[in-house]
C-alpha cells in the first residue's frame, strides 16, 4: 500500500465531484479489519458522571480525551493529539483497535479540535444511535450509555438543544433504532440542512462486514452497520451510507460523524484519512481509494464527465 504524491492529491482536489466539498469527516473506532470493544466499565476511562458503567471503547476514549481538562476541554489538543491520545488510551486498557480520521478534504492536523468550527453561522442537529440489542444473541452494554454521555457532551460544551437532537436507543424509552428508523433519521437531518449548518452525528452498535457484490471494495467487502432489527430488514451497507449522508449533503455543511463500532474505519468510503498508528504525519489518499466508485456515484449528476476524469487521474497514478 502506498499514498497519492502530491500532484496527485492536487490533481484529485482540482477534479473532486462538487458534491464532495462538504466538510465532512470521520472518527472511527477501528480499521476495517478490526473489531471494536464493548466496556463493562467506563469508569476506568475517569469519565466525569458516567451515565452507566459500560460503554464502547471508542466512545469512551474520545470523551476521556475531551474531558481531561473540564474548564478547557479542547482548546489544548489538535486533532492529531486527539486521535494519539486515544490509541494511547485504547493500548493502555489492552485493546488492539486503532482509531481513525477521515474525511472529504485534508485536515490540517495541527489544528485544533473541535467539532463545531465557531466561525459556523447556521443550525445544530444530531441523531446519535445506541443499540445493545436487548434479548438478543451478542447483546451489548454499554451503546446506551455511549449515546447519553455524548448527548451530554454536546449540550454542555456546544449548546445543541434538545428539540435539534435525535436519538435511537432500544431502551424503551425512545425511538427504537430499527432499519427504517435509521435510514429516516439521516436522511431528514440531510434534508433539512443548509449551508453553515453543523450535523453531528454518533452510532454505538454492531458493525460487521459482507461480500462486496459490486465490484467496489478493494478488499472485497462492503463494511455495515447493523440495526436492531437486521434479522429481517438488514443491514445498512457503506455504499447507501454514502448515497444518504454525503451524497445527499449539500455543500457548506460541516458534519462530524463518530463511528464506535467493528469495521468501521471506511464505511463512509471518505478520501482522506489518518490511523494514530504513529505511521502518518498528514492525512493521506491511499493509493487503493476506489476513484472510480466516487467519480461513478456523481457521473449522473454532472453530465457524465467524470467518469473521464477518473480514468485521467487513475492513469496519472499509474505512473
Amino acid at each position: 500500500m502506498g499514498y497519492l504524491t502530491d500532484k496527485q492529491r492536487q490533481e484529485f482536489e482540482q477534479k473532486k465531484p462538487k458534491a464532495m466539498q462538504a466538510d465532512i469527516w470521520m472518527i472511527s473506532g477501528c480499521e476495517d479489519r478490526q473489531t471494536s470493544a464493548d466496556v463493562s466499565n467506563v469508569n476506568t476511562f475517569q469519565l466525569p458522571d458516567p451515565q452507566g458503567r459500560a460503554g464502547g471503547a471508542c466512545t469512551a476514549a474520545l470523551l476521556n480525551v475531551l474531558y481531561e481538562d473540564e474548564q478547557t476541554p479542547w482548546e489544548e489538543f489538535t486533532f492529531a493529539q486527539v486521535m494519539d491520545k486515544m490509541r494511547g488510551m485504547l493500548r493502555k486498557k489492552g485493546f488492539s483497535q486503532v482509531p481513525q480520521l477521515s474525511s472529504t478534504r485534508p485536515i490540517e492536523l495541527t489544528d485544533k479540535f473541535s467539532l463545531v468550527p465557531e466561525t459556523l453561522p447556521g443550525k445544530q442537529r444530531a441523531v446519535l444511535i445506541g443499540i445493545n440489542y436487548v434479548g438478543q444473541k451478542g447483546e451489548l452494554k454499554g451503546c446506551h450509555s455511549d449515546v447519553f454521555n455524548m448527548y451530554n457532551y454536546i449540550q454542555e460544551y456546544y449548546g445543541f438543544q434538545d428539540e435539534d437532537i435525535i436519538c435511537l436507543v432500544d431502551d424503551g424509552d425512545h425511538q427504537q433504532p430499527t432499519r427504517a428508523n435509521i435510514i429516516k433519521a439521516y436522511k431528514d437531518i440531510v434534508r433539512k440542512s443548509q449551508a453553515g449548518d453543523a450535523i453531528f452525528l454518533h452510532y454505538s452498535g454492531h458493525g460487521t462486514k459482507v461480500p462486496d457484490l459490486n465490484g467496489d471494495e478493494d478488499d472485497g467487502y462492503d463494511e455495515a452497520l447493523v440495526p436492531l432489527d437486521f434479522k429481517h430488514a438488514g443491514i445498512i451497507i457503506d455504499d447507501d451510507l454514502f448515497d444518504i449522508i454525503v451524497k445527499g449533503l449539500p455543500s457548506g455543511v460541516h458534519v462530524v460523524s463518530v463511528m464506535d463500532c467493528c469495521h468501521s474505519g471506511t464505511i463512509l468510503d471518505l478520501p482522506y484519512n489518518f490511523k494514530a498508528n504513529g505511521q502518518y504525519t498528514r492525512m493521506e489518499i491511499e493509493d487503493k481509494f476506489d476513484f472510480n466508485k466516487l467519480f461513478s456515484i456523481f457521473g449522473g449528476m454532472m453530465g457524465g464527465t467524470m467518469g473521464g476524469l477518473a480514468k485521467g487521474l487513475l492513469k496519472s497514478m499509474m505512473k
